[in-house]
């Protein structure tokens, strides 16, 4: 005797020569031929030659500073610029290597790196340049010691910049004053889908890298391990003393504000000090000053979301729904 889970596949199992004929036909010439380049990419291929570019160009630089913050940057921007409102923007189509993007000055600088990172197309010009820039955030998280990211390929490259969202969505570091700058920091998130524990986590990426005053205006890095990710920005945000900054190498401070620690040689954006100036945000940020995993579990999570922020992968519908 058949049972009745049997009974049921038996009635209801698909057509075998049908199956892949409808799936084929239900995407777009240009969904299909990515969906083609997709499985053609050797993803820890891939991963390995950017883990193998960020430890060449460490030991060129030789002064203890890395690429892993920078491409993280790189990933951030590419998909920062989401809006959940009309969907413009997001990691898909790799729209900074065009104007407007390319000369917003909130991507200052990253040209640089989007040019390194032509040695690794070169060897895998299968992989799409918008999943090859997220992709490089994911490998320097997880390289400097991070959590694991989920990453999926899928993202397509656009021809031009005229998707681009008409006004640059990145957040600012400073917007005058305390309540503006926490408002503007809440608004940005909260128009990608984001709420204030994933701000927090996303934030925890700080840890890596520096600022650079011939891109940003602003100096120096936010922990003594710029290499590492850890949860020691969210440590130093509550365990440090921050004051406003006032001189540089001796001479007077003329950049933009920010805030230094007791040695002077750590800063703080103001839009890094609202996470403990804001009563919603610290109980988050002494969390994960106290609770490590707690912190890479929530980045992990939160990054792998914004990285995917507009776009559109295909969803293979169960074979019955195309009758």
């Amino acid at each position: 005797m058949m049972n009745a889970a049997a009974h049921f596949a038996v009635r209801h199992a698909a057509p075998a020569a049908a199956t892949g004929t409808l799936l084929a036909l239900s995407l777009s010439p240009a969904a299909a031929e990515a969906k083609v380049e997709v499985a053609k990419t050797d993803v820890q291929a891939v991963k390995k030659s950017i883990a193998d570019l960020i430890e060449d160009d460490m030991e060129r630089r030789g002064d203890g500073t890395s690429l892993t913050g920078t491409f993280v940057r790189l990933a951030w921007h590419c998909a920062g610029t989401y809006s959940k409102v009309d969907g413009c923007g997001g990691s898909n189509g790799a729209r900074m290597r065009f104007s407007p993007e390319a000369s917003w000055g909130a991507n200052a600088g990253l040209d640089l790196p989007r040019k390194l990172l032509e040695s690794v197309k070169e060897k895998h010009p299968e992989i799409s340049y918008a999943d090859l820039y997220t992709l490089a955030g994911v490998v320097a998280v997880e390289e400097a010691g991070g959590p694991k990211i989920p990453f999926r390929l899928g993202r397509t490259d656009a021809e031009s910049g005229d998707s681009s969202p008409k006004e640059c969505g990145l957040p600012d570091a400073d917007k005058g004053s305390f309540k503006n700058t926490t408002q503007h920091v809440r608004d940005v998130f909260y128009r990608m889908g984001f709420t204030d524990r994933e701000i927090v986590a996303l934030l925890g990426a700080h840890a890596l890298g520096r600022c650079h005053t011939d891109r940003s205006g602003y100096w120096g890095p936010w922990t003594f391990a710029e290499n590492t990710f850890s949860n020691e920005y969210f440590r130093l945000l509550i365990e440090e003393r921050w004051s406003p900054k006032m001189s540089h190498n001796g001479q007077p401070w003329t950049g933009p504000d920010q805030y230094e620690d007791s040695t002077g040689k750590l800063m703080m954006l103001p839009s890094d000090m609202v996470l403990v100036q804001d009563p919603a945000f610290r109980k988050v940020v002494e969390l994960y000053a106290k609770d490590e995993n707690a912190f890479f579990g929530d980045f992990a999570s939160a990054f792998s979301k914004l990285l995917e922020l507009g776009v559109d992968y295909p969803s293979v519908k169960a074979w019955y729904k195309f009758w």
